[in-house]
């Protein structure tokens, strides 16, 4: 009798997911993260990436990201980051040369979960398929692009990155313009994920040429749920605040927005002097010290929560 029991256990619990899973929405774990090139001048003032590098990987794999967008990638970086990531794979070129050379925006997906079908580049340009800067753009700028099936449910659907330039307001706009024209080239019915630093908050107006496109939405805008205590640019100093969202993830509306989140992570390096804290509010075996936080980029990573399936969409 137990052992029958067990099995009617088992057996509903199982049908359970099943239908679970059928009937109810399948979710994509969405992020966009500028982990901040590797140069001489962060390491001098503490924040160098063999010392956050660690962090921010560490980052990605606790909140268990299954696809995401990456901005200022160089080629060591890449290396690096696939080293301590090893359920992850990623497409992507150098913007400077198309191959390893200069930062790379590229797009980690789980091995597991994804199927590359297609996948490419193109540069925020008038002139798109080679190297090069586009209208007052003082660096040159890219845009990688994939078409993903996802293993579990046979789901289709494109993932485009990039990172617009700093200074050329020109250059943003008709970036903006220029990544519409692709997905609507490109993509045709299938759904369409947009991650990106792009170098812009919410008042400009080459965000509001995506927003009010009518074939992408802001991911923080649709959220059911929201949890942004600043902005996603920090500076590398956790206690500066900006309502200025220059990182940003465009779904298609056939995706529901579950939840939205800026990721304020920090980790602790020892100051010199640090002094240790004693208190009476807490046992005396327990002992702080002073230490700093730090962030592990300059920009805050963007995680979005996203679902398909409900009501019958695929």
């Amino acid at each position: 009798m137990k052992y029958y029991s067990c099995k009617k256990l088992v057996f509903g619990i199982a049908l359970a997911v099943c239908v679970a899973t059928t009937a109810g929405a399948y979710e994509l774990n969405v992020a966009s993260y500028n982990v901040r090139n590797e140069n001489s001048g962060d390491a001098r003032n503490g924040n160098g990436w063999s010392q956050r590098g660690p962090v921010a990987c560490q980052l990605v794999r606790y909140h268990d990201f299954d696809i995401f967008g990456a901005q200022e990638v160089l080629n060591k970086q890449l290396n690096d980051m696939l080293g301590m990531l090893p359920e992850y794979d990623y497409i992507g070129v150098g913007r400077d040369d198309g191959k390893t050379a200069g930062e790379y925006a590229p797009i980690f997906y789980k091995k597991d979960m994804f199927t590359v079908l297609k996948s490419g580049n193109f540069w925020l340009s008038e002139i798109t398929d080679r190297p090069n800067k586009g209208w007052d753009a003082v660096l040159p700028r890219i845009c990688t692009w994939g078409q993903f099936k996802d293993k579990r449910t046979g789901l289709r659907f494109w993932f485009f990155n990039l990172h617009m330039d700093h200074v050329g307001v020109e250059a943003r706009r008709h970036s903006a313009q220029l990544v519409l024209d692709k997905i609507r080239e490109m993509c045709g019915n299938e759904p369409v994920i947009l991650t990106g630093d792009f170098n812009v908050d919410q008042t400009h107006k080459s965000y509001e040429i995506l927003k009010n496109s009518g074939i992408l939405k802001d991911s923080y805008l649709a959220a059911k749920v929201r949890h942004a205590t600043t902005g996603t640019f920090n500076a590398f100093d956790p206690n500066l605040f900006t309502v200025s969202r220059i990182d940003h993830v465009f779904v298609s509306p056939m995706f529901e927005v579950e939840r939205y989140g800026v990721l304020t992570d920090t980790y602790r390096v020892k100051k010199s002097d640090g002094k240790v804290v004693h208190s009476g509010n807490f046992p005396k075996e327990v002992s702080l010290v002073e230490y700093e936080a730090k962030t592990p980029s300059d920009h805050f990573p963007v995680q979005v929560r996203l679902s398909y399936g409900k009501k019958g969409k695929r």
